[in-house]
């Protein structure tokens, strides 16, 4: 069960194979992208929150990190001691509040395919008004039950367009080595402009 033992163990154990040991670039390209340093920032399954130090050295003053694993959000707190970023030990389903961005990496895949319209249901929730959701999503089936879990791009059109306008979803063009080709780089808006 993907609960929060799960989660826990993997980090006690430094199992976390999905861990690039820094931002991965398509997440870089859009952090270099943002303008507003003062917009608000969710990084769900914030893992290792790569992300977040980037977002720091820029000078973003509004990023929230949640996670579901004591352990990863005690080093996180020790590790960002001395930055204003969030660190929220909880459910993203639990989580409440409003943000004009939530960056998306490995969360999405990690959750149990079962929870995916919930998800998508939670993300609206917690945007603001022209809030988007970006980030990376893979493009493709994998072999073994997961975690992670993949997907397809049609999957996920039919799944966000319902409640999200669609801005961009295609191949990532800068992911690492072993994930080209399989990843998309996504923008989903919750108004269109």
């Amino acid at each position: 069960m993907l609960n929060e033992a799960f989660w826990d163990n993997r980090y006690i154990n430094n199992d976390t194979g999905w861990d690039m040991k820094q931002v991965s670039p398509p997440l870089k390209s859009i952090i270099d992208s943002l303008n507003d340093k003062h917009l608000k920032i969710l990084i769900p399954g914030c893992g290792n929150a790569y992300e977040a130090a980037s977002l720091a050295l820029q000078g973003f003053t509004n990023v929230t990190l949640i996670d579901i694993a004591p352990t990863l959000i005690n080093r996180l707190k020790k590790q960002f001691s001395d930055s204003n970023i969030q660190i929220v030990l909880g459910d993203f389903f639990d989580h409440q509040g409003g943000y004009d961005l939530i960056l998306e990496q490995t969360f999405f895949c990690a959750l149990n395919p079962k929870l995916r319209p919930d998800y998508v249901h939670k993300c609206f929730e917690l945007l603001n008004q022209s809030g988007s959701l970006r980030g990376v999503l893979f493009n493709i089936n994998f072999e073994n039950d997961g975690p992670p879990f993949g997907g397809t791009q049609s999957e996920y059109e039919s799944l966000f367009s319902p409640s999200f306008y669609l801005e961009h979803i295609d191949i990532c063009q800068n992911s690492i080595e072993k994930r080209q080709g399989n990843e998309l780089l996504i923008n989903f808006k919750t108004t269109k402009k």
